[in-house]
């Protein structure tokens, strides 16, 4: 069964190691963080009780930033990245949020084809953002309002 909730800080140990295992974003210390920052709020997508995607936003006033979002590499190409965004956009829209805000890295072909998909479109660059140089791009999706 396939389902997504928001998960606690019980499950940083499950988070910590989905990251490891595909993105190495945040250490288990700064996993700890996001889970204690004001407006945060974590989901975690479950097959039975198998955490295989992971999206972290955190909403200011009407907007919010996706700071994570990945899907375990085996699940990958399944549609299963698909179903946790519309599920995200539609929570934002039903909470009455204006927009929704990323950012992700020129290199990253994959990621950027698949926000292009939700409409999310590039707003602005961080020049040599990332370690390797290479620039962030900064992209919104503007949300109708229920």
């Amino acid at each position: 069964m396939i389902f997504i909730k928001q998960i606690n800080e019980k499950e940083i140990d499950l988070c910590y190691e989905l990251d490891s295992n595909t993105i190495s974003l945040w250490s288990k210390k700064q996993w700890a963080n996001e889970f204690k920052k004001e407006g945060t709020k974590i989901f975690g997508l479950l097959i039975s009780n198998l955490i295989i995607g992971i999206c972290v936003i955190q909403v200011v006033l009407d907007e919010a930033q996706i700071n994570y979002f990945v899907v375990n590499k085996k699940f990958r190409k399944k549609g299963f990245g698909s179903y946790l965004m519309c599920y995200l956009i539609k929570k934002c829209e039903k909470s009455n949020l204006k927009k929704l805000l990323l950012e992700v890295s020129q290199n990253n072909f994959t990621a950027e084809k698949f926000y292009s998909r939700f409409e999310f479109s590039t707003v602005g660059i961080r020049k040599n953002y990332y370690k390797d140089g290479s620039h962030a791009l900064l992209k919104e999706k503007n949300l109708t309002t229920k």
